[in-house]
């Protein structure tokens, strides 16, 4: 699954790749609600010192992913339905300023990555694959938010659509749909023609869509994810 990537450690970056790992177990449900991460365990699951887990799990901590347990560990948060709205609100708002920012910087290669991503997106509800189906979304959407030239609104989406693509696992098909793929066209277009007012209320529309949708409880307890191998995030 692709996200949004950290604020990279200038110190280490193993760091990173704990941090990124542990954030996908817990948004693709192998650390469910309720698990106990405690630093070793992780360390020895994904092969990095404890302290690079240690510095991953306290800026896990800023997501609300996780919370502070006993001793040197953290508890997997229940997947929130009024956070995940908080945090809905947000980003819905950053990426309704990427496009606005973005839609006069655009180049026709980013036009063409994103058809590419939407291709992806496409295929990907075809074949009612939930990983590749959130990481083509988070692909198109990627487009605007490196090109809009603004990094605080990349830090932000890092922080926050963790807990909304945790929910849309959930009930996937209600948020993410086909008519998505229309809209994604419909998205291009405007900023081809440089509409970036009728542009940017079509991506905040799309991101305002998990108001309109009701969850089901949490899923059970989940389980240590195998070694960290790298690359794959």
């Amino acid at each position: 699954m692709l996200l949004w990537p950290p604020r990279r450690s200038t110190r280490n970056t193993r760091v990173d790749e704990a941090y990124i790992f542990i954030r996908e177990a817990i948004v693709t449900g192998t650390y469910a609600p309720g698990v106990v991460l405690r630093e070793s365990e992780v360390a020895t699951a994904i092969n990095v010192q404890r302290d690079c887990v240690r510095e991953a799990l306290h800026r896990l901590e800023a997501t609300g992913l996780i919370t502070p347990g006993p001793r040197d560990s953290r508890v997997v948060t229940d997947a929130d339905l009024d956070v995940a709205l908080d945090a809905q609100a947000v980003v819905a708002k950053m990426h309704r300023l990427a496009i606005e920012l973005a839609t006069p910087r655009f180049t026709h290669s980013d036009f063409v990555e994103m058809r590419a991503a939407n291709q992806r997106f496409a295929d990907a509800i075809v074949d009612g694959d939930v990983d590749e189906c959130l990481a083509a979304d988070d692909a198109f959407h990627d487009v605007a938010v490196h090109a809009c030239g603004n990094s605080a609104v990349a830090t932000v989406l890092e922080q926050f659509t963790p807990v909304i693509r945790r929910l849309e696992r959930l009930r996937f098909g209600a948020i993410i749909g086909r008519e998505s793929i229309l809209v994604h066209h419909q998205i291009i277009d405007l900023c081809e023609a440089g509409n970036a007012a009728a542009a940017a209320d079509k991506v905040e529309g799309m991101w305002q869509a998990l108001s309109r949708v009701s969850f089901p409880a949490p899923r059970g307890r989940g389980s240590v994810p195998p070694p960290f191998r790298g690359g794959n995030y």
